[in-house]
């Protein structure tokens, strides 16, 4: 059984793809990274999205990996020319971009022969030199691990396989607890008291989101806390 243990693990997610800044995609990955993660004991404390442009990887990756205790990428490891996370992240961390045998031999045989695996398909094979294999159970073209960065798919179930192998191997605290409380008036009539209870329970994060239905203002409250 994995250790729990009492110190705050925390984590970001960039988000990489033209595709989402454009709108043309919708995300459909942040929601279930962030509910898995503090299901594990493991904030989600920032989500960044950003292009398919090298040198925003690599500034991205790098404050993200010396701030957080892990970093999860997703998007940009497909076989197409704007596919570049993997060769972003190997520059990040000053190592080469080098052909994976273990995810050579994984296509290889996923594919059926070396006719079918052409060169584009290869791609999905490279990786930053001295990285681990995150299995993919979906389509089997890997996502890749080095240091503390994960380096994961953008399709949503691609995705979630590659997380799902992940999360259970890694260090971790207590989870993190939520209660909903639907208060039915307007956030206005509550601040000035709810900003007394937050600062009473520092260690309870409390956030306020105020609705609009039926010609009614509301407020739910969300109470966070292990």
């Amino acid at each position: 059984m994995k250790e729990i243990k009492e110190r705050i693990y925390t984590a970001g997610l960039i988000v990489i793809g033209n595709e989402i800044l454009s709108g043309r995609t919708e995300d459909r990955n942040i929601s279930y990274v962030a509910i898995s993660l503090n299901r594990s004991g493991i904030r989600l404390n920032e989500v960044r999205v950003i292009p398919d442009v090298e040198d925003e990887i690599v500034f991205a990756v790098n404050h993200f990996r010396e701030n957080f205790d892990y970093v999860f990428t997703t998007g940009g490891i497909g076989p197409t020319h704007d596919d570049i996370t993997t060769q972003s992240i190997a520059k990040a961390f000053g190592v080469k971009n080098i052909l994976n045998q273990e995810a050579y031999n994984i296509l290889l045989e996923y594919y059926g022969s070396r006719e079918k695996i052409n060169e584009s398909r290869v791609r999905m094979a490279y990786a930053p030199d001295g990285s681990e294999l995150i299995y993919n159970s979906v389509s089997k073209a890997p996502g890749f691990k080095i240091g503390n960065v994960f380096i994961l798919a953008g399709v949503p179930k691609i995705m979630i396989a590659m997380l799902d192998a992940i999360i259970p191997t890694l260090d971790s605290g207590k989870p993190l607890k939520s209660v909903e409380v639907d208060a039915g008036i307007p956030e206005g009539t509550i601040a000035s008291d709810l900003s007394n209870i937050q600062k009473k329970y520092r260690e309870i994060e409390i956030g306020s989101y105020p609705y609009y239905d039926n010609n009614k203002a509301g407020t739910v409250l969300v109470l966070r806390s292990t």
